[in-house]
């Protein structure tokens, strides 16, 4: 076996075992801690991203014959960065050339390469949060977890799955059948996994490792090459993973052209042209449902898998907690400005109250509860900086700016100033009250820290509603909380059809935001959200084929 493979297998094992358990497991320590990281490991990081900004990005041997950048840190300042930039039809045929010897490479050569690439990918997760803060706007410690060992652990989950499927298919066997009365017919059969060639990856800006790595290991892990086209806000993330990968090819006696970056710029995009070429065989995208349905539609021929957005419920038909529901709403509505895929944007309940364990709660009272939770939150700006993070997009501030037209507001937006990142885009969620039948305001998406508080009839009503708007418009998430088991059997019949994973009851240190790798499956490509699943089978089982070839054994 490849020393590499077996260096890591007993990881590999783990984490194939986890995902067939879905048992809480992670491989990579998600505790920012000196004595899992080392002691210097921050402080290198911290210096290290300095060296970085203001410089051309070192990628040895990268195809380009010129630098391309110009991302912005939503903390106030340019991080100067520029990428090596070529041709499509260089980068594509590029590829291609690397392709040939590792997609005839084994499935146990990749994986041990693969792993010992987000074994690397771990060591520098320090500074991959500094990438990932000063691109996506996430707060430090947010992005240290979501950017880095959450990340990693999807990646190690795309390879798990992907040599799980690959598994099944023996190399070789002897086959024998009775082909006459005295006539035994034997056969050496062998079979090969084939890629599908090239795979695009399309990176989003709001995590830019998290919702790359998936798709990104999946089709290296499965023989294919890829060519990373990050979002021209967010490079700098993938550029230093692909420059780790680069590496780990090199010193494994790979093309390091296995994995390639294919910077833009938002007035001259690539990714269209990326998409259509003929050369490109699979195409993973993150973003707006807007592009994500233009891919679908114009990339034929091409295997396609999209996460895109939709419209995340909250269903309050009573609870037996209300002071924690209350608290967990605001936190699920505050985290990272609310630019999470999973984070909650309307929340249904009853026009004329809920019952709690404080008694009989009006409409108003519910809806100013999850108020003065998310005030509570935010009172003192520097704390709030740490959840609350930074808005990535200048698109997405001014959108919270004209949501007070929608309804009723509940809860103005502001924009708290830390005193670390002066300069810091920020906006603190805005909160509207509106009518099950103002349904323009909130049948909508609106991406940011903007949630509708919406008076239906009664919980069955919002039930109804929320996974309407799920089966019509998508959606990831949903949240119920319920204290009698008729509505909660009912909410997990609507959302199953509504293909969204539903919370129910929470109230502790778990948020619906929330997806943890080996154990949910985020998105369930069962709604318009997306037509894959992070991470399960259909995901990767489709990158390869399997081509057999048959040999007569002379009697």
């Amino acid at each position: 076996m490849p020393a590499l493979f077996e260096k890591h297998r007993p990881l590999l094992e783990q984490a194939i075992a986890a995902a067939r358990s879905r048992a809480n497991w992670s491989a990579y320590p998600e505790s920012q801690s000196p004595k899992i990281y080392g002691e210097d490991a921050k402080a290198n990081a911290d210096n290290a991203f300095e060296a970085l900004k203001g410089k051309p990005f070192d990628l040895p041997g990268h195809p380009g014959g010129k630098h391309v950048g110009g991302e912005v840190s939503p903390y106030g300042f340019a991080l100067g960065v520029t990428y090596p930039q070529a041709e499509v039809d260089v980068l594509v045929a590029a590829s291609k050339a690397a392709g040939a010897k590792w997609g005839a490479a084994s499935p146990e050569e990749r994986a041990g390469v693969l792993l010992e690439i987000i074994a690397r990918i771990n060591r520098a997760s320090f500074l991959m949060a500094h990438a990932v803060m000063h691109t996506s706007g996430q707060a430090y410690s947010m992005a240290f977890q979501a950017g880095g060992p959450h990340a990693q652990d999807r990646a190690l989950e795309a390879v798990a799955y992907a040599f799980d499927e690959m598994s099944r298919v023996p190399g070789a066997v002897r086959w024998s059948k009775q082909t006459g009365k005295d006539q035994v017919t034997t056969l050496d059969k062998t079979f090969r996994i084939v890629p599908r060639g090239v795979a695009l990856v399309i990176g989003c800006a709001t995590f830019p490792t998290w919702n790359t790595y998936p798709g990104m290991f999946a089709s290296l892990a499965t023989g294919n090459t890829v060519i990373v086209k990050p979002h021209p806000g967010a490079i700098l993330p993938l550029a230093l993973t692909l420059g780790i990968a680069r590496e780990a090819l090199a010193e494994a006696g790979f093309d390091p052209n296995v994995v390639l970056l294919a910077p833009d710029t938002i007035d001259r995009p690539l990714t269209k042209e990326l998409a259509l070429h003929p050369g490109i065989g699979i195409i993973d995208f993150t973003g707006s449902p807007v592009f994500g349905a233009w891919v679908r539609e114009n990339a034929k021929g091409k295997l396609v898998y999209t996460e895109e957005a939709g419209l995340n419920s909250i269903v309050i038909a009573s609870t037996d907690n209300f002071r924690a529901m209350a608290t967990n709403i605001a936190f699920s509505l505050t985290l990272y400005s609310g630019q999470m895929c999973t984070a909650p944007q309307n929340i249904f309940v009853p026009a004329g109250g809920i019952e709690t364990d404080q008694g009989h709660k009006s409409f108003d009272e519910v809806a100013d509860a999850i108020k003065s939770g998310i005030d509570k939150l935010l009172a003192d700006p520097d704390r709030a900086s740490a959840f609350l993070g930074a808005v990535q997009s200048e698109a997405t501030a001014q959108r919270v700016k004209e949501a007070a037209k929608l309804g009723r507001v509940v809860r103005s937006s502001d924009s708290p100033v830390y005193s670390a990142a002066p300069g810091a885009r920020t906006a603190s969620p805005i909160i509207l009250a509106v009518d099950a039948a103002d349904e323009p305001a909130y049948m909508a998406e609106r991406f940011g820290p903007i949630s509708f508080v919406i008076a239906v009839r009664d919980g069955g009503d919002g039930i109804a509603r929320a996974a309407a708007a799920a089966r019509q418009h998508g959606a990831i998430s949903a949240a119920l909380y319920a204290t009698d088991e008729a509505t909660i059997d009912r909410a997990i019949g609507a959302f199953a059809e509504a293909g969204v994973t539903l919370s129910i009851n929470l109230t502790g240190g778990v948020f619906v935001n929330q997806n943890a790798a080996f154990s949910d499956f985020h998105v369930t490509g069962a709604n318009p959200a997306g037509n894959a699943c992070l991470t399960d089978a259909a995901f990767v089982s489709n990158r390869f084929r399997v081509v057999g070839t048959k040999r007569q054994v002379a009697a």
